[in-house]
């Protein structure tokens, strides 16, 4: 059910008076809001499903250029998705500028380039960390390619995740494939032009089960530090064993300056992909807390982005709420009172500086972020108004014909 303009207007003048009781400068807040920018996956607009599935969807788009268009469609109805993240070979096209050439005109920008190290027959036993130094060659030469595609589109992020892994003890050298790595990356680090950089994630398990040779903060950390400035690190919200304190992740690699990007998502049991949020909004209203804390909530230099496979829900729509579960948890990060919460603590009030982040967290602030979005161009209510434009109809027949894109 939709709210009317009337209703949610007035929403908004009792929510804005309510914060303006508590102290909050609310035009302040709504301009960081709007500051705020998300980059959605290419990938996510194609089909895509589980180990043992791959789900179609109707209307999925053919070609790189058709996710640019349903992307360009998220960006419309949220005013915060500039920029689309593209994997390679995936989204390999003939001409690259023409991509990026279109990509502009639909108000869109090429975000960060993902290699793809990890669906070559050659890989079975890792990449990067592998024990022929062929497959270490062909590896490397696949990520100098994806510096090139940065380049030729205009892109500043490498954005490497890493599967390398062995299943079975004594497979293989924790440490000669550490070397192995470190030695593989120095040269596609070295051939980073200014203002690019590498950004590095990591997984604590699969598609490896004995161990993974990335497989957490840390170890993607020293790798950054053994590599230069220009490497940093990513975090997946899903790449974490259960019970892990991401947020407390988040504020240590602010602390030493290395905290590259996020790639979001939510996670029930392990890396589900499933929409940000969903799950646990606490965990993704405390990460953002930690970077409004270090003034990075709306910084170019940590790049927020969205990871997410849509297998069973429509995928328009489901990066659609994924957005406004990032902006909504934004607004309440926004919303903590920052003197309370330090007086709390300095003063060992331990409930009542859990109380001065409750506060926040429990504030309905649809009415603000709805707000933020029609100032931005954008919609209040970005599934319904999608929901009633056709879209969806109209590209399912546009795409009826050929074969739709897929992550296999």
């Amino acid at each position: 059910m939709t709210m009317s303009d009337a209703t949610r207007s007035s929403a908004y003048d009792a929510l804005t008076q309510d914060l303006t009781r508590r102290g909050v400068d609310v035009a302040t807040v709504e301009r960081s809001l709007r500051q705020q920018r998300i980059e959605t996956p290419s990938w996510a607009y194609g089909n895509s499903g589980t180990r043992f599935r791959v789900f179609s969807q109707p209307g999925v788009p053919r070609t790189p250029f058709e996710k640019f268009a349903d992307a360009a469609e998220v960006h419309r109805l949220t005013g915060v998705c500039p920029s689309v993240a593209i994997h390679i070979p995936w989204d390999r096209v003939d001409d690259f500028g023409a991509l990026r050439d279109y990509a502009t005109s639909m108000g869109l920008t090429v975000g960060a380039i993902n290699p793809n190290l990890f669906q070559d027959d050659a890989y079975r036993l890792g990449s990067l960390c592998h024990p022929d130094p062929a497959v270490r060659r062909q590896a490397t030469e696949h990520l100098l390619a994806c510096n090139a595609i940065a380049r030729g589109v205009g892109s500043d992020l490498i954005s490497l995740w890493l599967a390398d892994g062995t299943n079975y003890a004594g497979q293989d050298s924790f440490i000669e494939r550490r070397h192995r790595l470190i030695d593989a990356l120095r040269e596609p680090y070295a051939d980073l032009r200014d203002g690019q950089r590498l950004l590095v994630e990591y997984k604590f398990f699969e598609p490896a089960f004995y161990h993974t040779d990335l497989a957490d903060w840390g170890m993607a950390l020293t790798l950054c530090q053994k590599l230069g400035p220009r490497a940093e690190v990513l975090v997946d919200l899903g790449h974490h064993a259960q019970g892990v304190n991401v947020e407390q992740i988040v504020a240590l690699l602010i602390d030493e300056e290395r905290l590259g990007g996020f790639h979001f998502n939510s996670r029930k049991y392990a890396d589900d992909d499933l929409i940000v949020g969903s799950t646990n909004p606490f965990e993704l209203f405390l990460i953002y807390v930690e970077l409004v804390a270090a003034g990075a909530a709306a910084t170019d230099r940590i790049a927020y982005m969205i990871d997410q496979s849509f297998n069973v829900e429509s995928k328009i729509e489901g990066m659609l709420l994924s957005v406004t579960n990032l902006q909504e948890a934004l607004a309440r990060a926004l919303l903590v009172d920052r003197p309370a919460l330090v007086d709390a603590q300095r003063g060992s009030d331990v409930l009542g500086a859990h109380r001065v982040l409750l506060d926040a967290f429990q504030t309905d602030v649809r009415p603000l972020t709805a707000k933020v979005r029609l100032d931005l161009g954008g919609e209040a209510d970005p599934i319904g108004t999608f929901r009633a434009s056709g879209y969806a109809d109209r590209v399912a027949t546009e795409r009826a014909d050929g074969t739709a894109m897929s992550w296999t």
